[in-house]
């Protein structure tokens, strides 16, 4: 059987910037704690919400050691390496340190788009080289192709591909992988608005981008689905529904950061071609906090 140390609340961790837009190194290691003190499961680095595509390799690796050391091996950290390169990305791999890293999340090839047989081909190849297990991302609104139920499936059975983060919203193509897969191969939500619904259905977790600011409710919201109690999973899940829906209002990361702004976890500054969330998403935002701050 595979080894998947990523079910639960994950938390795709934004990259705090100072005002000058430099790393913000302090905050980034306040919000790993903060995410862990609040029932995050596992970390994900260098995901979409990082801004990865503006950081430079060496700011990279300054976000990935001030993970890596902020977590100190309490939770498991997954990576974000992906790409339409599929040779630079195994280069990228095998001069990797994986030294406290679990996995990597690896992108379905954006821009080029690939065919289902030239996105297998590229997965199977990334898996083999990886020293540690691999989770293919689907995310056509970003990549410009779909992940096919069918190809996942073909690819759930590589012995080192253990999960699917599913972000395609399709709810129809997510339970035909659910239906179809092996055993051994987790369905991982990437929308965080049908998160509940999706772990209702046999889903094992979430990489969330809400999550890094309403940890609390949003891992409750898991745990009682898990455990079965679910009128508290479905109570918390419409509690958040609003919110889910604002913080990508604006783009994201730009809605998450704005709230952990207001809450004084980091500045409210992003990189171009990003820009902060709009006055009106901003305002709609603080006023949906103050209700769900206390769940």
């Amino acid at each position: 059987m595979k080894n998947n140390p990523f079910t639960g609340t994950g938390i795709a961790l934004i990259t705090p910037f100072k005002t000058d837009f430099s790393v913000d190194v302090d905050a980034l290691r306040g919000i790993v704690n903060f995410v862990i003190d609040n029932g995050a499961d596992f970390l994900v680095a260098l995901g979409t919400t990082s801004e990865a595509p503006t950081l430079t390799q060496s700011e990279k690796q300054l976000v990935v050691k001030t993970i890596l050391d902020a977590n100190a091996h309490r939770l498991p950290v997954l990576l974000g390496m992906g790409g339409n390169n599929t040779q630079n990305v195994i280069e990228n791999i095998k001069s990797q340190d994986f030294t406290g890293i679990e996995g990597i999340l690896s992108v379905v090839p954006f821009y080029n788009k690939p065919n289902q047989r030239g996105m297998r081909a590229h997965f199977e190849a990334i898996a083999d080289a990886s020293p540690v297990p691999v989770i293919v991302y689907n995310v056509p609104g970003r990549v410009g192709v779909n992940l096919q139920a069918a190809t996942c499936v073909e690819l759930a059975k590589h012995p080192n591909i253990v999960a699917v983060k599913e972000a395609s919203g399709n709810l129809q193509q997510i339970m035909e992988i659910l239906r179809d897969k092996p055993a051994d191969f987790d369905v991982l939500s990437g929308d965080d608005g049908i998160t509940q619904p999706l772990m209702a259905l046999g889903a094992k977790g979430v990489i969330s981008v809400a999550a890094n600011a309403y940890t609390k409710p949003f891992s409750k919201m898991m745990q009682a689905q898990k455990e079965g109690r679910v009128e508290e999973a479905l109570r918390l899940h419409f509690a958040m529904m609003r919110m889910n829906q604002l913080i990508f209002a604006d783009g994201n990361p730009a809605g998450i950061k704005c709230l952990m702004h207001h809450m004084g976890l980091c500045e409210n500054v992003l990189r171009l071609p990003l820009v902060s969330a709009n006055e009106k998403v901003e305002a709609d935002i603080k006023v949906e906090w103050e209700k769900l701050k206390s769940f």
